[in-house]
């Protein structure tokens, strides 16, 4: 889960392994290894307007023709470098990439301060501040200006084909409200370690999948699953009932292994992840 149990359970990993402060987001990324067939690609940052504020984001995209879009939907640390590394990646494999700052109805970008140190209560406490200005109402509000912005950009954007969406950490309900609230546009989305996709209230996110018309990729991490072990089995069920497919699996890595900036990031599981994203896409945004 995303939230201050697994902030605590990282925390308390790093110091184990004697690194010291556990900093995401602090300009330092792993070098994501570029794929041999990338296509060049065009960069920039936007501001688009929502009922609530004016967001800000990064949006990149093959250089020539169109590509089907994919809404990003960053963890619990923001938009930042790490997220624009990941994006520009993802977008010369040849899709059109928009990551917003989820957080731009309270701070601008970089909403959290770089080199956050978890161990203390104070910094901890600056991100749940954040989140807790999240709801299922704003996610869905975000997701109908963001995916209007991309339907926009007819440049670029390929809509004739299906639309994709990823999440990471809170991200991973973002994705679920997202597909579920444009079932026709949405094909294929993908929850990274992300944390609340099934809970027991009346909002959950599991309980919208049979609204959607996606397909899904579910890669959870360990500790997580050790802390809510059923929520993979009600996410299969809830998937076979709605007869879409979904890869769910557990890999053995912490809440939080795949943005390149972080200090659980485990390369290996990372891009094994990132594989099987890609192939989601090519399967599900035809």
């Amino acid at each position: 889960m995303c939230d201050e149990h697994s902030l605590n359970d990282m925390a308390e990993h790093v110091s184990r392994r004697r690194l010291g402060t556990l900093a995401i987001g602090a300009g330092f990324a792993a070098a994501l290894p570029r794929a041999a067939n990338a296509v060049e690609v065009k960069e920039t940052d936007v501001v688009v307007k929502t009922p609530d504020g004016e967001a800000e984001a990064h949006f990149v995209y093959p250089a020539s023709g169109k590509a089907p879009a994919v809404l990003v939907w960053p963890d619990a640390f923001g938009l930042r470098p790490a997220f624009k590394q990941m994006g520009k990646r993802l977008a010369e494999s040849g899709y059109a990439v928009f990551t917003p700052n989820p957080y731009y109805r309270a701070a601008k970008v970089p909403a959290l301060p770089a080199g956050l140190d978890f161990q203390k209560p104070e910094d901890r406490a600056q991100i749940m501040k954040l989140m807790s200005g999240l709801s299922p109402t704003t996610q869905v509000t975000d997701a109908k200006a963001f995916v209007a912005y991309l339907d926009s950009r007819t440049d670029v954007v390929d809509t004739s084909r299906k639309m994709g969406t990823t999440g990471y950490c809170m991200g991973g309900p973002f994705t679920m409200r997202t597909a579920a609230e444009f079932p026709n546009r949405v094909g294929a989305a993908g929850s990274f370690h992300g944390g609340g996709l099934v809970t027991d209230k009346p909002d959950s996110p599991h309980l919208l999948v049979a609204k959607m018309k996606a397909q899904y990729l579910f890669c959870i991490a360990e500790n997580d699953d050790k802390q809510q072990p059923d929520a993979k089995t009600v996410l299969r069920e809830t998937f076979d009932k709605a007869k879409l497919k979904a890869e769910i699996e557990v890999y053995p890595a912490l809440h939080g292994w795949c943005p390149p900036d972080a200090a659980v990031y485990k390369q290996a599981e990372a891009e094994r992840a990132w594989a099987r994203l890609l192939a989601t896409f090519q399967s599900g945004l035809a």
